[in-house]
C-alpha cells in the first residue's frame, strides 16, 4: 500500500503543479511592453499612427539657472534640436529604407510613424526606442460655436465690457495702465479668424495696413482641414472654437465691445485640430512651433518670436487612446523654455472630485484653469480636483466661465 499511495500522491502533485503553471499568465514579450495597448490593437487590423519616443531625451536642467525668457528659449531650442539631430539619424534611415511614412519632431525626441504591426515590432525591439505611444484622433467635446463675423458680432454682443471681465476687476487694472501691452499670447485650437473685428487689431501679423503671417501662424493640419483646407497660409478656423477662446483673451473691436481680458496683448496662433479633431502629434507640432516660430514655409525658426503664454482649451483622454504621459515631455519642455502653458481643467464636473483626469490638465507644468459662474460658484461642468492619476492639487485657479 505504501508504494501505490506514494505514486498517487506524486501524480496528484504533478497535476497540481501543471494546473498552477497553466494559470500563470504568460509575460508579454519585451517589445510589447514598450508599446501602448491602443497601438497593438489598432495595428492588428492594418496601418495605424503612433509616436516613437527615443531612449535619449534632451537634458534641459540647465534652463533653471537662466534668468530671462530669451536665454531659456534659446537654450531649450538648441538643446532639443541637438538631441534630435544626434540620435534620430539611424532610426530615420531605417524608416526611409523600409518605405514607411514618418515625420521627425524635436519638441521631444520622437518620430511620428504610420505602419502596421510588423513595423511596430521592428521598431519596439530597437535599443534606441524607449516607448511607442498611441496617436489617436481626439474629438473636441464641445458644441460647435456659431460664427460671429462682422455684422453678426454686434447683434450677439452688447456694446459694453462683458460681465466676466468686470467680475475679475479687469477694467480697474486697465485704468492703472495694465492691458497686456508687450505680452504675446499663443493659442492652439481649431484655428482663428484673424479678420474678426474683435481680433484683427491684436493679431501680431497685422500692422494696421498689411498682414504678414510669417512667425505668427502655423497650421499643423496637413490633410483635410474642412473649409480651411490643409496647410492654410493664413489663420483660419474650421470649427470656430479657437476664435471664441481668443476673443476671451484679447477681444476688443475698439468700439466698446470688450470681451477680452487683455486687449492690449498681441496674439499668434496654431491650428491643432481638423474640424474639431486633434491628435497628440498635432498638439505636439504646435508646441514645437511655439518654442521657435518659423516662416510659413517652416524655415528660419526663431525662439525670440515665441509667445509668453499659450492657451490650450482641449484635452487628450486615455479613454480615446491617449497615454497619460505621451504629452508630458512636450509640456515640460515648453515650460522649460520660459513659456507658461495654460490649459482647461476639463468639462467633467458631473463626475465629482477627481474629475481633472486628462492630459495636459493633470501635469504639474500646466497651469490648469477651472470655471466659475457669475455668483462665484464652481460651474456644474467644470472638472474638480485633485488630478486623477497623479492626485496633484488641481485646478491651479478658477475664473468666470459661465453666466
Amino acid at each position: 500500500m505504501f508504494k501505490p499511495t506514494r505514486a498517487i500522491l506524486f501524480l496528484v502533485l504533478l497535476l497540481v503543479l501543471f494546473s498552477t503553471h497553466q494559470q500563470i499568465p504568460a509575460a508579454p514579450a519585451a517589445w510589447q511592453a514598450k508599446v501602448d495597448n491602443w497601438v497593438l490593437t489598432s495595428a492588428q487590423s492594418g496601418e495605424t499612427e503612433f509616436l516613437v519616443y527615443l531612449t535619449e531625451q534632451a537634458d534641459l536642467s540647465g534652463a533653471e539657472e537662466l534668468k530671462t525668457k530669451h536665454e531659456k528659449g534659446s537654450y531649450v531650442y538648441a538643446e532639443l534640436r541637438k538631441a534630435a539631430a544626434r540620435t534620430q539619424k539611424p532610426l530615420l534611415a531605417t524608416l526611409s529604407k523600409m518605405g514607411v511614412e514618418h515625420r521627425s519632431y524635436w519638441i521631444a525626441n520622437m518620430i511620428w510613424v504610420r505602419g502596421d504591426l510588423k513595423i511596430v515590432d521592428t521598431l519596439a525591439k530597437r535599443n534606441d526606442v524607449a516607448h511607442i505611444y498611441a496617436n489617436p484622433s481626439v474629438h473636441l467635446d464641445l458644441p460647435i460655436i456659431t460664427p460671429h463675423r462682422e455684422g453678426e458680432f454686434t447683434k450677439n454682443t452688447p456694446s459694453t465690457v462683458e460681465w466676466n471681465i468686470s467680475k475679475v476687476g479687469a477694467p480697474q487694472v486697465w485704468d492703472a495702465g495694465f492691458t497686456g501691452n508687450g505680452v504675446v499670447i499663443g493659442g492652439q485650437d481649431t484655428g482663428y479668424d484673424w479678420e474678426h473685428p474683435a481680433l484683427k487689431s491684436q493679431y501680431r501679423g497685422w500692422n494696421g495696413t498689411s498682414e504678414d503671417h510669417n512667425y505668427n501662424w502655423h497650421d499643423a493640419i496637413h490633410s483635410g482641414g474642412g473649409d480651411c483646407g490643409p496647410d492654410s497660409p493664413e489663420p483660419c478656423d474650421d470649427f470656430w472654437h479657437g476664435t471664441h477662446t481668443m476673443g476671451t483673451m484679447v477681444g476688443d473691436d475698439g468700439a466698446g465691445e470688450q470681451i477680452g481680458m487683455a486687449p492690449g496683448a498681441r496674439w499668434i496662433g496654431c491650428r491643432n485640430m481638423d474640424q474639431g479633431v486633434g491628435t497628440p502629434a498635432t498638439y505636439s507640432e504646435c508646441f514645437e512651433w511655439f518654442i521657435a516660430p518659423t516662416k510659413l514655409d517652416g524655415e528660419n525658426p526663431n525662439p525670440d518670436q515665441a509667445p509668453d503664454v499659450i492657451n490650450n482649451s482641449w484635452y487628450c483622454p486615455p479613454s480615446e487612446g491617449c497615454n497619460w504621459d505621451s504629452l508630458l515631455p512636450v509640456v515640460n519642455n515648453t515650460r522649460a523654455a520660459g513659456i507658461v502653458v495654460v490649459v482647461s481643467a476639463g468639462n467633467f464636473g458631473v463626475n465629482g472630485c477627481g474629475s481633472v483626469d486628462y492630459p495636459p490638465a493633470i501635469y504639474d507644468s500646466s497651469f490648469t484653469v477651472g470655471a466659475t459662474d457669475s455668483s462665484d460658484n464652481i460651474t456644474s461642468f467644470s472638472s474638480r480636483g485633485p488630478a486623477d492619476h497623479t492626485n496633484r492639487l488641481k485646478p491651479d485657479i478658477s475664473a468666470p466661465g459661465q453666466g
